[in-house]
């Protein structure tokens, strides 16, 4: 049975969502602070994370469990709406993001997208190692070389170059890319992509990705 952590300070909230929860199947943990949230994170298949907590900010322990190569999929569940934070909290790790209030319905369905991707990943990907001229990717541990070099990528950045590696010469339209990269259909622009490519253009000072006009990207074949 998948194992959720809720991080949640808000009590009434919390209780709600984890009967409601748990009525869908899950089985779940209620923790009010991050003190209590890092005492046996890896023992959870998913996490659910408020970012303002009494102890401090969520997004600052989804650093921590990131930088402990903690890869379970983490959604924030947030009263915070700006833009620059849905994106920041993205770049930061997170697997999704959500705005309250929200429908406890939604948020199911993006528990199971979000565990679904988790089990395809794990199946099917997270050994591959991926040579494409002087690209070297290593999925077991995510780490990314450009001509025998360690080259430093953001998670997003990593996932995209990952998604375009894999199939060299198809191209991949923007909206495809920001479905199967941040796995939201709807994300506000798909102008994030664009700076993203760039980023990756920057860092391995190299065009192996291929600008389509009108359509989108592909990876050199």
């Amino acid at each position: 049975m998948t194992k959720i952590l809720l991080v949640e300070d808000d009590e009434n909230l919390g209780r709600s969502l984890k009967s409601y929860l748990e009525d869908e199947g899950f089985t779940i943990d209620l923790v009010t602070t991050l003190e209590q949230a890092k005492k046996d994170t890896k023992s959870f298949d998913m996490i659910i994370l408020d970012w303002m907590l009494p102890d401090g900010q969520g997004l600052d322990f989804l650093r921590e469990i990131r930088a402990q190569k903690i890869t379970s999929p983490v959604i924030m569940l947030t009263a915070r709406a700006d833009l620059v934070d849905k994106i920041l909290g993205l770049e930061t790790g997170a697997s999704d993001y959500m705005t309250k209030p929200f429908e406890p319905r939604e948020l199911v369905a993006r528990i199971r997208v979000q565990l679904r991707n988790k089990k395809s990943m794990t199946e099917s990907h997270e050994s591959d190692h991926l040579d494409l001229g002087a690209l070297h990717i290593d999925g077991l541990k995510r780490e990314v070389y450009f001509e025998g070099s360690k080259i430093e990528l953001t998670k997003m950045e990593y996932e995209l170059l990952r998604l375009l590696a894999r199939e060299p010469g198809r191209a991949f339209s923007r909206e495809e890319i920001l479905n199967k990269v941040w796995g939201m259909e709807n994300y506000p622009s798909t102008r994030t992509v664009d700076t993203h490519v760039l980023q990756i253009r920057q860092k391995t000072n190299d065009n192996m990705i291929e600008t389509l006009r009108g359509v989108g990207y592909r990876m050199k074949s």
